[in-house]
């Protein structure tokens, strides 16, 4: 069951230093606690409410994406890590962005361009190892499926771009409900 709402302020119990956390859920939570009520434990997780971006987006984007990707020959992978690149969110752990190195060649860059498990941005930072390979420093990116609505909505509209500047007619792009959809739901407008 998940539910949206708001923290209240917690209740403290002064004799055993014990706190009681207040939920006020937006949603009728009565058949909940009617299922739950008698159970001993229960798990709970509380986190940022986010709006989740729509799967219309999500289809619309890898069909996009395949159209751009063939006018590039290139592969669906390679096209999206490339929008990533530019376009793309990086993952976050404890406030920081994480990076790794990985030897500077061009066998290793193909392998991240076409990478689907993981989305690396490599950074500017080349250094010889110990080893006496050179080694680039890249920057772990978030996969779009995370992504919520705004960032999914700068996914797109670099896409669009992108598309246009490849030469793909905005007819082919959007139709005009498709066009009217992504500029009221994403603020996408391609015009």
């Amino acid at each position: 069951m998940r539910f949206t709402g708001k923290l209240k302020e917690p209740i403290i119990d002064f004799a055993t230093h014990r706190l009681t956390i207040l939920f006020e859920p937006q949603q009728d939570f009565s058949q909940a606690y009617e299922e739950l009520k008698d159970c001993e434990k229960l798990s709970l997780e509380i986190k940022r409410y986010r709006r989740k971006r729509s799967l219309d987006a999500n289809a619309y984007y890898w069909v996009l994406l395949t159209k751009l990707a063939n006018v590039m020959q290139t592969s669906n992978p390679e096209m999206h890590n490339r929008m990533l690149l530019h376009y793309g969110q990086p993952e976050i752990i404890e406030g920081k962005a994480i990076y790794m190195t990985i030897p500077d060649t061009e066998e290793a860059e193909r392998k991240v361009l076409n990478a689907t498990d993981y989305h690396l941005q490599p950074t500017s930072q080349v250094r010889e190892g110990v080893d006496g390979v050179m080694y680039r420093t890249y920057k772990l990116l978030r996969g779009s499926h995370t992504y919520d609505t705004a960032e999914m909505a700068r996914l797109i509209d670099g896409l669009v771009t992108s598309c246009k500047e490849a030469g793909i007619p905005d007819a082919e792009i959007a139709s005009p409900d498709e066009k009217r959809i992504l500029k009221e739901r994403y603020g996408v407008d391609i015009g």
